[in-house]
């Protein structure tokens, strides 16, 4: 007989008597009512927030800040009671206090009296930080606890964003203001470096001025010094010349009153005496003149003269045979005198020679003596006017000399004056040249500063934001509340139950499957009685818990989709992939009750523990100790959590195909054990007659 007809036979077995239908019906309604209605119980806790009583304490008082009343804890009590997050109870903080305490209200919140005068203090001198005072007790729920931390979050940031708004919007209008001043003070730098550059042009003008003035002042303290050193020198030396004018005076007058007789009787006789002087000095001149130039041909002369007669002599007296005495004595006489001659000429010649310079110099006295005599001759007749003349001009030039004398002595003493004042006068130029150099100094430097300032304030006034209020509320809201969060999820699940199901539907097949094999024995003794071969009956003893399986699949994904209203992005794909995971279920579930018989089934609930705790279903199985991460590879329910994630919520369907070929590997690894237990259950032994253990 073929292992299907074994299975019908097995099935049919049920259908005898009403108890061994509602066992089948159990079995099939079991992965229902496990999986429909423990997913159902929370399919969306977070949606019914605000059936959870919490109490609301609203102690606030208020504050008032940049002259408008703030009232920060009634805001807050205003959005939370139009949120539709937990049920909220305005109460006093005693109640609040006791009924968190007896468990009439899962948590509380609390805004002290101080909230607003805190949350206003953000826009005045000395911040503060306002506090909301949340009280849970884990004794009440835990999980209501942890979703508080969340909600109390976001009402914490929305009341920081609330104040955040105030001391920015103060900021920003404080920018206005301060860029306002700015470029007053910029227009202000503007006309100050205007001044300071003109004055920078003075104080450099009045710095040159006083150097050439200290220069000037130096050179006239120098000139001074000299000019009355020299005035000093003038004063003694005019009053000498006044001595000596006064002594030649006096000479002149004495001369002239002496000669005066004579030059006025006798001025012919003088002018007769002065014509001989010039001629006799003509005359020496002529000489002197025919001397210089006659006397080397003089000399030359005589020395040949000296010469012939000396021959002569020779020839006549001294080579000759009869010598003339008379005629030799004659001739050695004038042979004598020649060569006196000869010397008397050379000593001529050397003396014009050696004394040309004298000779010149005694021409020119000579010239000079002649022209003075033939002025005094000529001027003769007028001896005595020009005496007279001449006495009058030297009695004048002393009487001018006494007169220069006086004023060189008042010219020495105003100069010393002078000299005084121009030292003091340098001294203070001095003074003023080095206050003009500090001046122009530090005006330079101001100039700098003032350059460096009107450019600064100019850039400052580009720089400093001036808002408007619709620039300036935008720009609050921006800097309040800057970070947004964005979230976006690829596959998002609409619900809690969504999120689960794929851990519960799996979770529920594993019971149903473990179940049908209480009541289903996992080999067919049937079959077992009449030898059949052990891959029929491990299949015979397989196939029935695989039908009623699919049956378990199509009410309980009939049920989580048309009742609870689970949505599947690939429905038919998600039957077909359990279908699979039914069948590799009851491979598994079969082989261990073959294998073990009544331990085989407390081996199937502890796998069913093993695998619910490490197929990371409900927190990733990262966050799980490492005994979980190490066997979670291994165990199918792994498998299948992930793939029906990506067939209910979407996504890559790479999972899906690993896990399917994950099933069939473990219905073929777990059919082929079962066919192995099958052949040694052929096989009667005591153990089998009397087992240790019956469930």
């Amino acid at each position: 007989m073929r292992s299907p007809k074994l299975a019908a036979l097995e099935l049919k077995r049920f259908g005898r008597g009403k108890l061994p239908r509602a066992a089948l019906v159990a079995v099939v309604l079991l992965p229902l009512l496990y999986g429909a209605l423990y997913l159902w119980s929370f399919w969306d806790p977070y949606g019914r927030l605000d059936r959870i009583p919490v109490a609301l304490v609203n102690d606030d008082k208020g504050a008032r800040a940049e002259g408008r009343k703030i009232t920060a804890g009634d805001e807050i009590t205003k959005g939370l009671r139009e949120s539709d997050v937990f049920e909220w109870h305005e109460v006093s903080a005693a109640e609040a206090r006791e009924g968190v305490e007896d468990g009439a209200y899962y948590l509380s919140l609390t805004m002290p009296r101080d909230f607003s005068e805190r949350i206003a203090s953000s826009s005045g001198n000395s911040p503060e930080t306002g506090a909301l005072q949340v009280r849970t007790n884990d004794a009440n729920n835990y999980i209501v606890g942890q979703i508080s931390r969340t909600v109390f979050a976001e009402v914490r940031t929305a009341a920081s964003t609330d104040a955040s708004r105030s001391f920015l919007d103060r900021i920003f209008i404080s920018f206005s203001s301060i860029h306002d001043a700015t470029e007053k003070a910029a227009k202000g730098a503007d006309q100050l470096k205007g001044g300071i550059g003109k004055a920078k042009k003075g104080s450099k003008e009045l710095a040159d001025g006083l150097e050439d003035a200290k220069d000037g002042s130096g050179k006239l303290v120098g000139g001074l010094s000299k000019l009355s050193k020299g005035a000093s020198e003038l004063e003694t030396g005019s009053r000498k010349v006044a001595g000596g004018t006064q002594q030649l005076a006096d000479k002149v007058n004495a001369v002239a009153a002496g000669i005066r007789p004579y030059v006025r009787d006798d001025g012919k006789s003088i002018g007769d005496a002065a014509r001989l002087v010039s001629d006799s000095s003509r005359t020496v001149r002529h000489t002197l003149d025919h001397l210089v130039k006659s006397a080397p041909a003089a000399a030359a002369r005589a020395h040949k003269s000296a010469d012939e007669l000396a021959a002569l002599h020779r020839s006549r007296c001294e080579d000759a045979l009869l010598p003339d005495a008379g005629a030799c004595s004659a001739l050695e006489r004038a042979r004598d005198a020649a060569k006196d001659v000869a010397k008397v000429a050379d000593d001529v010649d050397a003396v014009v020679k050696d004394h040309q310079g004298d000779l010149k110099k005694l021409d020119s006295r000579l010239a000079d003596l002649q022209k003075k005599a033939d002025e005094i001759a000529r001027r003769s007749p007028r001896l005595d006017d020009d005496l007279e003349s001449a006495v009058k001009k030297v009695n004048e030039l002393n009487s001018g000399a006494r007169k220069v004398a006086q004023g060189a002595d008042k010219l020495h003493s105003g100069l010393s004056t002078a000299r005084s004042g121009s030292t003091e006068l340098d001294t203070g130029v001095g003074r003023l040249k080095k206050g003009a150099g500090t001046l122009d100094g530090g005006l330079f430097k101001l100039a700098d500063g003032s350059d460096e300032l009107a450019g600064g304030l100019n850039d400052g006034v580009d720089k400093i934001p001036d808002y408007d209020k619709k620039d300036r509320d935008r720009r609050t809201e921006v800097m309040a509340d800057p970070v947004k969060l964005a979230s976006q999820s690829l596959h998002k699940a609409p619900n809690y139950g969504t999120g689960f199901a794929p851990y519960f539907i799996p979770l529920s097949l594993w019971v149903g499957s473990m179940v049908a094999y209480m009541i289903i024995s996992p080999l067919n003794r049937r079959a077992l009685a009449a030898g059949a071969s052990a891959w029929r009956i491990a299949v015979a003893g397989w196939l029935p818990v695989v039908a009623l399986g699919l049956v378990q699949v199509v009410a309980l994904m009939s049920v989580l989709h048309w009742t609870v209203g689970l949505q599947m992005v690939h429905a038919a794909g998600t039957v077909g992939f359990l279908a699979l995971v039914i069948l590799c279920f009851a491979a598994i579930i079969q082989w261990l009750n073959a294998r073990f018989g009544a331990a085989g089934r407390i081996l199937v609930l502890a796998l069913l523990m093993l695998q619910l705790t490490s197929a990371g279903g409900t927190y990733p199985v990262q966050t799980s100790p490492a005994f979980f991460n190490a066997i979670h590879p291994f165990l199918p329910m792994s498998y299948v959590v992930d793939a029906l994630r990506r067939l209910i919520t979407g996504g890559g369907l790479g999972p899906v195909w690993e896990a399917s070929a994950v099933m069939i590997a473990f219905t073929a690894g777990a059919l082929a054990l079962t066919a192995i237990s099958a052949r040694r259950k052929q096989v009667w032994t005591l153990d089998r007659l009397h087992p240790e253990l019956s469930l």
